[in-house]
Parts: structure tokens; C-alpha cells; sequence
């Protein structure tokens, strides 16, 4: 695809839709309501999947649309269509006529922004598809060149770049182009007749360049069997309640899980959150700020604006264990009587926005890890985390582990397999009886669900030692 010098001319063309009449459109269809939007948004994805030394599938897909919101109170009408048009958009603002509106002055818009978090270059027109291709196959020579006991690989390399433009009845308009890469690696490794997998991932919203390089792909591969093979060692993991050290980086997806949806405005204004109504109040160990933040450049959970065209900014949530605030989109910060947060995220145009974290993280603490290991007779250490279930308002969860050990007098004595946490995230942060200074994101390969959508989000944490965690186990 070769981009154009404007990318907005993806989303107007003269015989459809222009900027001006966009605007008319916004100022025309929403002009009963108290917020909302016309969403324009063009999107080209693709992906490869090499698997069992042959590539299995290769997609490339394009697509426009837009998504028409009107808020009245608390109602939200919404309307989309896969074409982006003067005629389509007056057909969907038919829809709005149908909100019960009383007439309350427009909610003010967003702050604008001039900054940029990531590159406007997309990533699919940078590097030709063989190369694309070629480097699944190297990728999968390398591993199976690494160790004999690797008997399947699979790597897949993805990549998108999306135009959205954000147009409000009061005239502003707010545009943002974001690309999006990831690359991953699995490893089946086998021995004695015993298989176990190993996995990898990294990426982020940039080009292809740092994934394809040479340094990064032999990492990943180097990381999947590592784990493949220390799973081949592992034993049945233990059952019951001891203490849990949980790894920097990747493991923030439980805390993500279990404590951050938590923490989303639209549970906390209908009072349905375990956090609701407790601003101000303890609900953490001291030592215990959590942030979301999607002003990092280059994260995959970043967004220079959030899909309402709010800027996105540092959002400290709680504070040495003290309840700080919650993430907002609009329409619940008006409700609650504060400020967006920048957190207004959706799938695509034709979803409606909601409260949504982007890259969510404790911060560092000042324990060396080494001795919050030290600290444990008999527990369990977990530095990866496979599927999980939680309930969202409870914050209840059941996560399992991909990478754990057992620790017996502070140290390591074997890597075990099957172990579950079992808990729920508000009485885990309650818990925490250490903080590493070691703080780490993860490597760029999260997506959150919400409401039957799905979008890019970062995670993080220092080691956290948790006293008294259930485990399940399967010895």
C-alpha cells in the first residue's frame, strides 16, 4: 500500500465527504445532545503465521468507517457504517433523533495537543513482503538449529496503521496516526516423550525495524526455549496458601486483571466496583502506587489521543496504598463531576467508547528482589501468566501460571507446572509485603477485553512479594 502524503485523504474524498461538510455534519446531527462525536477512522492491518516450517497464512485487510455518538445524560445513542459519506452520516444522525433530549449546554472539549507519541510512517509500507516472509523462516531454522528437543516452532509477525479523526459539534477536531507491530515466537520442546511450550512476544507502536532486527528475533527465540525447556524440568506444582513472588514486567497483567477494571469509571459511577466510593480511603499496603499512563512513547497501550480526542496523561490511581481517583472517558467524568482522564478508548469506529486503561503499572519500591526471595521459606515464584478468568466487580481471579517455581528457604529448587493463583485483587494489594526497585513494562504484547471489545494495553510491576496467596496446584 503506498501511504499518502495526507493520510486524512483516506477519510475525505471530494465526491463522498470533505472536512467542512464533516464538520456541518457533527454541528447538524448532535446538536440536541450534551457530548459525542463523529468518529472517522481508516485502518490497514496484516499478519503472517509461519508454523510447522511452512507459512500457514498470510492476511492483508483495509478498512474505513465511521461511528456517530450523541450523549444525553446518561443515554448514548450510537450509529456506524463501512462508508465514510455525507449520505451515510445523515442516516445515522437519524438514529439520535430517537434520544430523549432536554437541552443542557455542549461539555466543553477536549484540550488540544500538538505532540507526538509515535511515528506517522506506516509500518506495512515499510519493509516488502518477502522480507516479511523470510524472516519467519529464519526465525524458524534458528530455533530448530538451537536444540534438538525443539520439535515445533511457530513465529507470527503482525502489523497495522490506522487515520482517525475525531469531529465535535463545537468544531474541534482532533486527527492521530498510529501504528502498531508485534512479533512472536513459540516453542514446542520435547524430551523422554514429555512436550512442554515455551513463548515470547515484543512490540509496540512503531515500525518493523526494532522486531526484525537481528539482536531482537534471536532474544525471542532465546526466551521461548529457555522456557520451553525449564517447563520440561518442572514437577506438579504444590496446593495451598503460601507466599507468592511474583516477577517485573508481564505479571502487571494481574494486576491489570484484577485491580485496574476495577478502577474504570463507568464501575465506580454505578457504584458496581469494590473501589466505589472510597477516594481518599487505604486499599493497598503502604508503598503501592498504581498508575496508568498512556503518554510513553512508542507503548503498545499509548495513544497520543484518546478516541474522544482527549490527550492522554499520567493518571496516578493510587498512592502509597491511599485511593487517588479512577479513568474516565467523558461521559463519566461529566457524570461524576471530574476531569476525563484521557481513558475514552474503542475498538474501532463502529464501537462506542468507554472507560479503558491503557499501560497500567506499579511503580517501583526500594526492596533488592534477591532478598524479598530471601524472605520466603516455603512459597511459590511466578514470572509468567498464561489465561485467566476475573470478575470484574469482585476483582476475583484464577490466573495460571506459564513460568513458576518453587521456593524453599530462599532459593529456587525446582520450576513446577500446573499452578493456578487463586484470589481477588483487592485483598492482594492489602497483602503485599515488598517492592522491588525493579520495575519493568512488558515487552508490548497485551490486549484488554472489555464489553466485547478488544484493544492494545500495556502492563508492569517491580518483583511483589504477596503474603498468603491460595495456590492451586496439581502435586
Amino acid at each position: 500500500m503506498t501511504i499518502p502524503t495526507d493520510p486524512r485523504s483516506l477519510l475525505y474524498r471530494a465526491d463522498q465527504l470533505d472536512p467542512e461538510t464533516a464538520k456541518a455534519l457533527a454541528r447538524e446531527t448532535l446538536s440536541r445532545c450534551d457530548d459525542g462525536e463523529l468518529f472517522l477512522q481508516f485502518t490497514a492491518s496484516e499478519s503472517f503465521a509461519f508454523d510447522d516450517g511452512r507459512l500457514r497464512s498470510a492476511d492483508y485487510s483495509r478498512e474505513a468507517g465511521f461511528g456517530l455518538r450523541g450523549v444525553s445524560g446518561e443515554t448514548t445513542g450510537f450509529a456506524h457504517a463501512n462508508e465514510i459519506s455525507a449520505a451515510a452520516i445523515r442516516r445515522a444522525g437519524e438514529t439520535l433523533s430517537l434520544l430523549d433530549t432536554t437541552k443542557s449546554p455542549l461539555a466543553p472539549a477536549p484540550a488540544a495537543t500538538n505532540r507526538h507519541l509515535y511515528t506517522d510512517a506506516s509500518p506495512l509500507d515499510g519493509v516488502e513482503f518477502a522480507r516479511k516472509v523470510a524472516l519467519l523462516e529464519k526465525i524458524d531454522a534458528a530455533a530448530r538449529a538451537r536444540d534438538p528437543r525443539v520439535k515445533q516452532v511457530t513465529a507470527s509477525l503482525a502489523g497495522s496503521w490506522s487515520v482517525v479523526e475525531i469531529v465535535r459539534p463545537d468544531g474541534f477536531v482532533a486527527t492521530d496516526v498510529r501504528p502498531l507491530v508485534r512479533l512472536n515466537v513459540a516453542i514446542v520442546a520435547e524430551s523422554n516423550g514429555r512436550r512442554e511450550t515455551g513463548s515470547f512476544g515484543m512490540g509496540g507502536r512503531r515500525l518493523y525495524d526494532e522486531v526484525m532486527d537481528e539482536a531482537s528475533w534471536n532474544r525471542a527465540i532465546d526466551e521461548a526455549l529457555r522456557q520451553a525447556l525449564t517447563n520440561l524440568e518442572s514437577v506438579p506444582a504444590p496446593a495451598g496458601v503460601c507466599p507468592v513472588l511474583l516477577g517485573p514486567g508481564w505479571c502487571g497483567v494481574l494486576l491489570h486483571e484484577a485491580v485496574g477494571h476495577g478502577l474504570e469509571g463507568d464501575f465506580n459511577r454505578k457504584g458496581t466496583s469494590a473501589f466505589s466510593g472510597r477516594i481518599g480511603e487505604r486499599v493497598a499496603a503502604p508503598g503501592v502506587t498504581v498508575v496508568d499512563d498512556g503518554s510513553i512513547t512508542d507503548r503498545r497501550g499509548s495513544l497520543t489521543i484518546d478516541d474522544e480526542g482527549t490527550p492522554t496523561r499520567e493518571n496516578v490511581l493510587i498512592e502509597d496504598g491511599i485511593l487517588k481517583g479512577y479513568i474516565h472517558d467523558r461521559l463519566n467524568a461529566r457524570l461524576m463531576g471530574v476531569e476525563p482522564t484521557g481513558n475514552g478508548r474503542r475498538q474501532s469506529y463502529a464501537h462506542a467508547p468507554m472507560p479503558r486503561m491503557t499501560n497500567t503499572f506499579m511503580r517501583s519500591g526500594k526492596d533488592d528482589p534477591a532478598e524479598l526471595m530471601g524472605r520466603m521459606k516455603d512459597g511459590i515464584y511466578a514470572t509468567s501468566f498464561g489465561g485467566g478468568q476475573v470478575d470484574i466487580v469482585s476483582g476475583k481471579f484464577v490466573f495460571s501460571c506459564t513460568e513458576a517455581y518453587k521456593v524453599e528457604n530462599g532459593k529456587v529448587v525446582a520450576p513446577i507446572k500446573g499452578a493456578t493463583l487463586i484470589g481477588d485483587g483487592p485483598t492482594a494489594l492489602t497483602k503485599v509485603i515488598g517492592i522491588g526497585n525493579d520495575m519493568a513494562l512488558d515487552e508490548g504484547i497485551g490486549t484488554c477485553g472489555k464489553g466485547g471489545q478488544s484493544v492494545p494495553a500495556g502492563v508492569g510491576q517491580p518483583s511483589l512479594l504477596i503474603e498468603g496467596l491460595t495456590v492451586g496446584g496439581t502435586g
